[in-house]
């Protein structure tokens, strides 16, 4: 069973490796020439984000070639970003019909991104590991689809509101001014929290959402990734915060990709999670 996902998901190198995931980049278009997403380190992203740049979800060929290297036999699930976030869950919907007739895939619209979107694959890929079918593993998916959270602060919404990935984002920002911003992704839709005075009452705000989820979930399993951009510190600061209440059973720092950075700007910190029923 092949697992494939798209570079929206934040996953460390490692955890891509040990969990045999095959990530298909995005891309980055910038002064007429197209990167994929990690050829352009993130601090020279963030120094050019208003120099018009752009991103582009991989092409149903790409994804149909990660698709064919991925499949051992027992069939390929694809786990996208988001559809309302980018076009690769269309590109890989494309592929999936042109393998048909070859190889079982199937695409998974995680209604998410990022360390959510990373936590999703990575349960879809333990369950191949562990010999689930194509079905089982969809299923999985799905179920870890509809249960993670994101939820992240941001120093300013202007380049989150200049990518139109948030509608209302503007109108939030001229509400907002002066303040942190918070907002929870999920149902591929970023939804607009109550903002905070500082990053570190946001980031509070935060933590206090995990914990609240984890006091009405007793025995559960709790599966974490902190979140940033160019900021690895706040991160790992806000999972040792996680630990101070709960092990988790998944962990990870994960930076946001170049290509999300170019939607959101630098400076975002934040949690995913899902919680496991024994």
């Amino acid at each position: 069973m092949g697992v494939v996902t798209d570079s929206a998901c934040s996953l460390p190198a490692e955890l891509v490796e040990a969990n045999e995931v095959t990530v298909v980049p995005m891309h980055i278009n910038v002064g007429g020439g197209t990167y994929p997403d990690g050829a352009l380190p993130l601090q020279e992203v963030a120094a050019r984000l208003k120099d018009g740049l752009t991103t582009s979800g991989p092409g149903p060929g790409e994804v149909a070639r990660a698709a064919e290297a991925a499949d051992r036999g027992e069939g390929v699930a694809v786990l996208t970003i988001a559809r309302q976030m980018s076009s690769t869950f269309t590109a890989a919907s494309i592929a999936a019909a042109t393998l048909a007739r070859q190889r079982k895939v199937a695409v998974v619209d995680t209604g998410t991104a990022a360390g959510a979107q990373g936590l999703v694959v990575l349960a879809a890929s333990r369950a191949a590991l562990a010999g689930e079918s194509l079905e089982g593993v969809v299923s999985t998916a799905q179920v870890v689809a509809g249960k993670v959270r994101l939820l992240a602060t941001l120093p300013s919404l202007e380049q989150l509101a200049r990518s139109g990935r948030a509608p209302g984002a503007a109108a939030w920002g001229a509400a907002w001014l002066g303040l942190n911003a918070l907002f929870e992704f999920r149902g591929g839709k970023v939804r607009p929290l109550r903002p905070a005075r500082s990053p570190e009452a946001a980031r509070r705000r935060v933590l206090e959402a995990f914990f609240t989820d984890l006091e009405r979930a007793p025995g559960c399993r709790a599966h974490v990734a902190a979140l940033h951009a160019v900021d690895q510190a706040v991160a790992e600061e806000l999972l040792a915060q996680v630990r101070t209440r709960v092990e988790p059973a998944t962990e990870f720092v994960g930076s946001f990709s170049s290509v999300m950075v170019v939607h959101t700007g630098p400076g975002l910190s934040g949690l995913a999670w899902w919680l496991e029923e024994p």
